[in-house]
């Protein structure tokens, strides 16, 4: 089935809701309101994941700028926050109630491989995104990594068996092109980074790179993150997603930390916390806030994947681009060129063409005849 028809089944339908086709018309339309205060309640959770992704997606990219402009340079450090602040997520798991059916019981090798193998990703992903952060004015990074929509895409086509309509493929070409202009741009080249230093021109290209790179590499997480909990785990409860989050946020931090460890990075932190602008004090809140901003986005996509589908998540993930090269030019001093402001046009309008093609697929669902009577009277329209 369809992932939209599936996202339907998964808003629409709630127990002793379910008509028979013997039941009238009549009878369905009385249980009409109770359908959809029933289908509010459904996306109130919808609502709080996204707004979790929203604002970690807005919120960590920003500081990770704060980082670097500000004194730090470890790019091992900056990789081990986007996945240090999993432990924090013990605390609503153990807070989260147990499932009544009881909780799924996977075979313990194949979610061991899978927590390893994802975790590994994550890490790898994690580094690309930090280096990529250095080059890149943090407005241009944001719209560059808008390709990941369209890079997941394609793996949800090849993994999880996403169809494709004549909207999605738009949604996919705009913000392509979108980020195609951004990796072209002469003037973010050589513009200001915020932090008074001016990126390079050989920078800029490596950092586009790293971007897309670490893009398609989030593209693949988020879609074996969908067939995990459809193929392996065959569950979407809240504990299986906390859980599947510290699970592969641990392994990726432990990889962050041997390599920060291998590195001899680990040795310039003291000093790097000393001379951090406004002291130690700062230093400490800003790689925390990076830790909880990312695990907040990472939360919020995990659970828009289970609940949903890996496009769905990352289709909310653009919506931050509007936000965030706002906020860099007004907290950092980016420069907001005609180039970027066709690029975030674009990539606004790749994000509607994709929920107008959810719109298109909710009026279908509704408009669906429920019995043969309702099939006669439409036939008769």
């Amino acid at each position: 089935m369809a992932q939209a028809q599936e996202f339907q089944l998964k808003i629409k339908d709630s127990p002793g809701q379910e008509s028979s086709h013997g039941e009238s018309c009549e009878g369905q339309a009385n249980v009409g309101p109770k359908k959809r205060r029933g289908g509010v309640r459904r996306w109130l959770p919808l609502l709080v994941d996204m707004l979790m992704l929203l604002v970690g997606e807005a919120m960590a990219p920003l500081l990770s700028r704060v980082y670097y402009n500000s004194g730090g340079k470890s790019l091992w450090m900056a990789t081990l926050a986007q996945s240090a602040g999993a432990p924090l997520l013990a605390i609503p798991l153990i807070l989260t109630p147990r499932a009544a059916a009881g909780e799924p019981r996977p075979a313990l090798w194949k979610m061991v491989a899978i927590c390893v193998g994802l975790g590994v990703l994550i890490g790898c992903d994690n580094f690309m995104y930090s280096y990529a952060m250095l080059c890149l004015p943090v407005s241009t990074f944001s719209l560059v990594a808008a390709t990941q929509l369209a890079f997941n895409a394609v793996t949800s086509r090849l993994i999880n068996a996403q169809r494709f309509t004549a909207l999605i493929l738009n949604s996919v070409v705009v913000l392509t092109f979108s980020a195609a202009l951004l990796g072209v741009d002469s003037d973010s080249s050589s513009s200001d980074d915020g932090g008074g230093s001016v990126v390079p021109r050989g920078k800029h290209a490596a950092g586009v790179v790293l971007t897309l790179s670490a893009s398609a590499v989030y593209a693949l997480i988020m879609s074996l993150f969908e067939v995990t909990f459809e193929k392996v785990i065959r569950a979407t409860t809240p504990r299986w997603v906390l859980k599947m989050q510290i699970f592969t946020s641990a392994v990726a931090t432990a990889v962050s930390a041997a390599a920060l460890l291998a590195s001899g990075e680990w040795r310039t932190i003291h000093g790097e916390a000393a001379a951090f602008k406004n002291g130690e004090a700062s230093y400490v809140a800003t790689v925390v806030g990076i830790a909880v901003g990312w695990q907040a986005a990472e939360l919020g996509a995990v659970r828009l994947v289970a609940r949903v589908s890996s496009l769905f998540a990352n289709v909310t993930g653009t919506l931050a681009l509007p936000l965030v090269p706002v906020l860099a030019v007004a907290v950092f001093g980016d420069k907001m060129t005609g180039t970027k402001a066709v690029a975030m046009l674009m990539a606004v309008w790749g994000f509607l063409s994709y929920v107008y093609h959810h719109y298109l697929d909710a009026r279908r669902a509704t408009a669906r005849p429920c019995c043969s009577v309702c099939t006669e009277r439409m036939a008769n329209v």
